[in-house]
């Protein structure tokens, strides 16, 4: 399996759906609802097409899971992992926190992640064992040893209102301890801006494999620590994640479960 030339794929397609972004953003022209404040517009759509479009004219045998079409198995081990559009809210309200995603799996393994700000430009990436990368250039989690000097990042996921109360809880409880916290709105990009030093640590929960695959990869890479709220080593179809530059892990799992 050729890494570099599976990172250059993924990139190219990382830009083509980012430049759809750009052209739309600002422009909104059809929001619809998958649920209550689940949103998707006409730009997720057409990126995502572009993306799998790009990535099957050079690997036609891989298999998708994309958000918003679903899975389509391949004959190859490998699975590419995409949200077209992370920060559907952000993007529809014209706000410019949001991202292309792209992860490939081989053997239900993540081996690859890609996460791209088409605004912003900046392009996060990492392939497994060979560290993290933001535009090219190398990045590490932060050294900031405890929990009172860090700045924190965290998301609500969309079915709130079913567990808003232990959701209040975990969120009072971290804000009391830390520096402050933060809701960007874009759980991949809460993950690179991690591997970046540029939070602390990030925790949420109910998100979907397409949501963490590319971050968490390019997170682990950079150093991160990545687990679910109890310390367990993390997968993308884990229903809870933890993510921190190490050194305040223990804390946050402490703070995180408290009743």
């Amino acid at each position: 399996m050729n890494l570099d030339a599976l990172k250059t794929v993924g990139m190219t397609a990382a830009k083509q759906g980012g430049e759809i972004l750009r052209a739309r953003f600002g422009k909104i022209f059809r929001v619809e609802k998958k649920g209550a404040i689940d949103l998707v517009t006409e730009a997720d759509t057409e990126c995502e097409a572009a993306v799998i479009r790009t990535i099957r004219s050079v690997y036609p045998d891989h298999g998708i899971l994309a958000e918003e079409s679903g899975q389509n198995p391949g004959k190859s081990p490998c699975q590419w992992i995409i949200d077209p559009l992370d920060g559907t809210t952000n993007f529809s309200h014209g706000l410019p926190i949001f991202s292309v995603s792209i992860a490939l799996a081989h053997e239900n393994q993540v081996v690859l992640g890609i996460v791209f700000n088409p605004v912003s430009g900046e392009l996060y990436s990492a392939t497994s064992g060979q560290g993290a990368f933001l535009n090219a250039q190398p990045i590490r989690v932060s050294t900031t040893p405890a929990v009172s000097e860090s700045l924190l990042v965290t998301g609500f996921p969309y079915d709130l209102k079913t567990m808003i109360d232990p959701l209040m809880r975990r969120f009072s409880t971290c804000l009391q301890a830390c520096q402050g916290v933060r809701r960007l709105g874009s759980a991949a990009l809460d993950l690179c801006y991690v591997a970046s030093g540029r939070f602390d640590g990030f925790w949420e929960q109910n998100l979907k494999p397409w949501d963490t695959a590319a971050g968490m990869l390019i997170a682990r890479e950079a150093g991160a620590r990545i687990t679910d709220f109890s310390g367990n080593s993390f997968a993308p179809d884990m229903n809870r994640i933890l993510a921190t530059n190490g050194l305040i892990h223990s804390q946050m799992m402490t703070l995180l479960n408290q009743q």
